[in-house]
């Protein structure tokens, strides 16, 4: 099964991501954490695939929290989220290993579905988030 986590302060935009994803992909695991705390604590027992990580959080940056993940879990596809769509925000992204940037203003439920299914059909899974058959 596909696992995704999302690391999020705004629980209103939490959930509304969520049950997007949900809707889109029902055999995908879904954790959540609202600091970079409680995410690090939650990676070694979930092991997720895919993580939407806020870029300002309580008590430490998302993009260094990125960057701390990607040293540990270089697989873990990361996607930056921001509500400020700035060329610098957007080169720190890639500086600190983001694979994905989004903007929380101008995102749609269609452009996280795209990039997800990319995700999925990379990482070998069905477009559901479920196993693939193939071996």
């Amino acid at each position: 099964m596909f696992k995704t986590m999302l690391v999020e302060d705004n629980t209103i935009f939490r959930e509304s991501l969520k049950d997007s994803l949900r809707l889109q992909f029902p055999s995908m695991e879904i954790a959540e954490a609202t600091n970079g705390r409680e995410a690090l604590e939650r990676i070694d027992s979930l092991s997720p695939n895919l993580i939407f990580m806020d870029i300002r959080l309580p008590g430490q940056n998302g993009l260094e929290l990125t960057e701390k993940i990607k040293k540990l879990y270089p697989e873990i596809i990361v996607i930056i989220l921001t509500n400020y769509d700035l060329p610098e925000y957007r080169e720190a992204a890639a500086r600190f290993k983001a694979d994905h940037f989004l903007s929380k203003d101008s995102m749609t439920h269609q452009e996280v579905s795209v990039i997800v299914k990319s995700i999925l059909s990379e990482k070998g899974f069905k477009g559901n988030g479920s196993e693939s058959d193939q071996i």
